[in-house]
């Protein structure tokens, strides 16, 4: 029994990144990344651990394709791990790490999939930092000249190139609030970095259909749905402000070629920015940014309640984000599909992308095998159901939806909570290996078969 039918030609996939299931940092001539060096220092890592081993996918990449191939996948995006190709950022390419992802590709299609891949998910080598990272223009050349090097590789079977990886995680959480590699709390930082990685993803579009041709050329944004918590004026201004400054500062640059006003003077009034002229940009950057792209990948968890912050120092007052209700993920995030659908539409509705993919999407839950060694993880099948669900509603609303990919195929290094968060589909012993499919790796199995979202649980 399946309900809610999809596109005859949608791609259903998984997704993963370079960082948090290789491993094998110091293998074929690796170079060392921000994140390398970052959950080196004791404090930064939730649990205390690294990815010096992940999953063991460089080694293990062969079960995990069969794991593709049992899942009937159409499509599998993935990460290209910039130290492995560059170990110092720029120079001469190390021709063992390129290889690994050649070979990766000619798997894939072989079995049938789709790669979709990923150029940028986080892992800057160690050297560009020394150089100043993000916040430099020069590691925007240094972007483009990394993208030349793989797209000449990978471009004659590749057809689906991604630029980046969630450019805000990247600049706010790596550079404003410390959270994430490389660790620095800056806003001023932040900014020149977040215009730094679009003005490299604008540049590298080109550069990609030069050497892909006929392929998609796209980017990935993690967005966040902003709502008021309540009706009063104090919480539709905190809205306003968190979606400027979380989804519209890189959704108007690089479909309208200019920065959000209303976000600009936020900035300027809380001592960001001196003025809404930003120092950072140059003549040409905007226009660049906002080279025509075939598609916009949507990272998609949950929304935001907004509220108005009490007043206090110098500046506005801080908008503050309400605890959501109800059950929530092991991330503390709300479980609230409507918001994936109603993001789909409004997107359609103001920016019109050509295409759209739902590039990840899932939850943490750290469901264990029980005695008979099943994983019954109902929630995920739950959380599942109902984004697949918003997902079809909004293509029967008109919106181009072309594509999903849960995240992850498996559980993983997530960050700077370590391996603390379960988001796979696939449960993974990180003392042994094994990969063990979880119940929702069944019911997304049955609804790729299908084309539909079942209606019934997942078989024993």
């Amino acid at each position: 029994m399946s309900s809610a039918p999809f596109p005859s030609d949608f791609l259903w996939g998984v997704a993963t990144s370079a960082y948090q299931i290789e491993g094998a940092t110091d293998v074929d001539g690796r170079g060392e990344s921000i994140w390398d060096r970052f959950a080196a220092v004791p404090g930064n890592i939730e649990d205390g651990g690294d990815a010096r081993v992940a999953c063991d996918h460089h080694r293990r990449w062969r079960e995990d394709l069969e794991l593709l191939r049992w899942l009937g996948v159409k499509a599998y995006r993935f990460s290209v791990a910039w130290p492995r190709v560059l170990p110092h950022g720029r120079g001469a390419v190390n021709a063992r790490g390129l290889d690994f992802y050649d070979r990766l590709v000619d798997a894939l299609l072989e079995a049938g999939i789709a790669p979709f891949v990923t150029l940028y998910h986080w892992d800057l080598p160690q050297a560009l930092q020394d150089r100043g990272g993000w916040p430099v223009r020069d590691t925007a050349d240094a972007f483009v000249e990394y993208a030349d090097h793989v797209s000449m590789r990978l471009g004659d079977r590749v057809r689906h190139w991604i630029t980046h990886n969630e450019p805000w995680c990247i600049a706010t959480l790596g550079h404003e609030l410390g959270a994430h590699a490389p660790g620095l709390r800056d806003p001023a930082l932040g900014l020149a970095a977040a215009h730094h990685l679009l003005l490299s993803h604008g540049r590298a579009v080109p550069v990609l259909r030069r050497n892909a041709p006929g392929a998609e050329v796209g980017i990935v944004l993690n967005l966040v749905p902003a709502e008021p918590a309540g009706e009063g004026e104090a919480d539709r201004e905190a809205a306003r402000w968190f979606d400027g400054f979380f989804n519209r500062w890189y959704l108007d640059p690089l479909f309208r070629g200019a920065y959000p006003p209303d976000a600009l003077a936020d900035r300027v009034a809380r001592g960001h920015l001196k003025s809404v002229e930003p120092p950072f940009v140059a003549a040409g950057d905007l226009g660049a940014i906002a080279a025509p792209i075939d598609f916009l990948g949507v990272n998609y968890y949950s929304r935001a309640l907004m509220a108005g912050g009490a007043p206090g120092g110098r500046g506005p007052p801080e908008p503050v984000q309400v605890p959501p209700p109800g059950d929530p993920t092991d991330m503390g995030w709300e479980v609230h599909p409507r918001g994936l659908s109603e993001l789909l539409l409004r997107l359609h509705r103001e920016y019109r992308p050509p295409r759209f993919y739902v590039t990840e999407n899932g939850a943490a839950y750290g469901d264990a095998p029980g005695p008979d060694g099943r994983i019954r993880d109902a929630r995920r099948v739950a959380f599942l159901r109902g984004h697949l669900q918003a997902a079809a509603g909004a293509i029967a609303g008109g919106v181009p939806l072309a594509g999903y990919f849960h995240w992850s195929l498996l559980d993983n290094f997530e960050w700077g909570h370590g391996y603390t968060k379960r988001f796979g589909l696939v449960w993974v012993d990180y003392a042994t290996q094994a990969r063990l499919p979880k119940d929702s790796a069944a019911w997304y199995r049955d609804a790729i078969a299908s084309n539909a979202v079942p209606d019934e649980p997942p078989p024993a």
